[in-house]
């Protein structure tokens, strides 16, 4: 089932979406070019897209490598009781280290991914940060090798089918 914002975008919109993510930085008038609408339709559209909630601003991307965090790791948390999501929620958003938190299904009950200067900086935030809040059981530590996808979600074109059920062929 599409969500309500799907259905307030059209192809023009897809197509400012689809370049935007590409290069959040590009000047409207260039947008407009492509788009062969004017300036003014492409700042209106945004400004629209944003109230809507379908983009939040821009942003720079710093390269952790570069400032010398060349540990990039996942950890699942398992937590004591349930009831203390909140709590140490809290205590992780603290860490600095930890730049991403997710509530999730499954074994964990909540997955983080930390970037560290090292190993040896990996293991005081474990130990000394993360493993010391009350409430955390156990963590399970996966260690990034490489990254071999970090994009947005592609904005593709919709087509009539997308909204139509589709139907598993079976054989005779």
């Amino acid at each position: 089932m599409k969500s309500d914002n799907s259905r307030q975008i059209d192809s023009l919109d897809r197509k400012i979406l689809s370049i935007l993510t590409k290069n959040a930085r590009m000047p409207f008038l260039e947008v407009a070019r492509e788009c062969n609408v004017s300036g003014a339709a492409i700042h209106q559209r945004v400004q629209r897209l944003t109230k809507l909630g379908i983009i939040s601003g821009s942003q720079f991307v710093v390269e952790p490598k570069k400032l010398g965090y060349n540990t990039c790791a996942y950890i699942g948390i398992f937590l004591d009781n349930a009831a203390l999501f909140n709590d140490v929620s809290d205590r992780l958003l603290k860490v600095p280290e930890i730049t991403q938190c997710h509530y999730t299904t499954g074994q964990y009950a909540m997955f983080i991914k930390v970037h560290a200067r090292d190993n040896e900086h990996l293991r005081k935030v474990l130990s000394e940060k993360i493993q010391a809040i009350s409430g955390i059981m156990r963590t399970e530590t996966f260690i990034s090798l490489d990254v071999l996808v970090d994009r947005q979600l592609p904005i593709l074109e919709e087509t009539d089918d997308e909204s139509k059920p589709r139907r598993r062929k079976t054989k005779d």
